[in-house]
């Protein structure tokens, strides 16, 4: 019998990755590149489609055939499969993503967001696996989150469940590419972290060194995603928050603040239980929770 492989792509803000994945987790072959969004969407999907093939061609060159397609994507992918509210990637809004790619390949295509995948992902392979039920947080370009819930990913009545990062923590602060003010996302991404025209990894090599500036900022980052956590944590009486992204390598920076704010905000009973750890899968967590989705959409 043909060995079967699935092709799992993370389409982030800042990069797109793919890796030909086997049913028990295990990556055959990657690409990675950057995602350019402001290069357009028919560049986008023309780079896209590129990679698929040549993930394609590798399965070939080994005795296998690719038998399904799953995407994450930044932003959030309804019920009826089209992408909406792609703040970080915005040429994917309005765009039937799955059912694009499918005409273009040929394959079953499932696309979710990619906090959902790497929700997923975690949870099927990483740090999740010993939960059931837990938030995968993704800090990058922006910050989104993935619920599993009594061992299943929840999505909500529309498909849109998940927005983390879109929880408001300061009710005037800053304005959001959302069009709300004073998310989240705009206090503990990659970017905010950052600064203007910065690097988020300058910055937490500098807090390492003793910088007091840059040991501010990932405590002023941490605070709020402390902020935002013990809401969710108190809301759900979760197992587990499971940290992922870019930004997750920066974890021990940014616990401190995050887990002080936390025991203070949260019963003892909701606080008590839930574990903060960083994930384990690193930058496959999303391709990784595509793959898992991909192979759900063959079964």
């Amino acid at each position: 019998m043909t060995r079967e492989l699935c092709i799992g792509v993370d389409l982030g803000g800042s990069n797109l990755r793919m890796a030909l994945v086997d049913r028990q987790g295990s990556v055959l072959a990657r690409s990675a590149e950057p995602t350019l969004p402001a290069a357009g969407l028919d560049s986008l999907l023309s780079r896209l489609l590129a990679g698929v093939g040549r993930l394609q061609g590798e399965a070939t060159r080994i005795g296998a055939r690719t038998v399904a397609l799953a995407v994450g994507v930044p932003g959030l992918v309804c019920s009826d499969g089209v992408v909406r509210a792609s703040v970080n990637v915005p040429g994917l809004e309005g765009v039937p993503l799955a059912r694009e790619l499918s005409l273009a390949t040929g394959l079953p295509v499932a696309a979710l967001n990619d906090a959902n995948a790497c929700a997923v992902g975690e949870k099927r392979y990483g740090a999740g696996r010993d939960y059931r039920s837990l938030i995968a947080l993704t800090i990058g370009t922006g910050v989104g989150a993935g619920l599993i819930l009594d061992g299943k990913l929840w999505t909500g009545a529309d498909g849109a469940a998940g927005e983390f990062g879109h929880i408001p923590v300061e009710p005037e602060g800053r304005p959001c590419g959302c069009g709300s003010r004073g998310c989240l996302e705009q206090y503990a991404s990659a970017g905010a972290i950052a600064g203007e025209g910065g690097d988020a990894a300058v910055v937490a090599n500098r807090a390492r060194l003793g910088d007091a500036a840059a040991l501010a900022v990932f405590a002023e980052a941490g605070r709020y995603l402390g902020i935002a956590m013990a809401g969710v944590v108190n809301l759900l009486n979760l197992e587990a928050v499971i940290v992922c992204g870019g930004v997750a390598r920066s974890f021990d920076l940014l616990a401190p603040a995050l887990l002080r704010e936390l025991d203070s905000r949260t019963f003892s009973v909701a606080g008590g239980r839930v574990r903060v750890e960083p994930g384990m899968l690193g930058d496959d967590a999303g391709v990784l929770g595509a793959a898992a989705t991909a192979f759900e959409t063959v079964l």
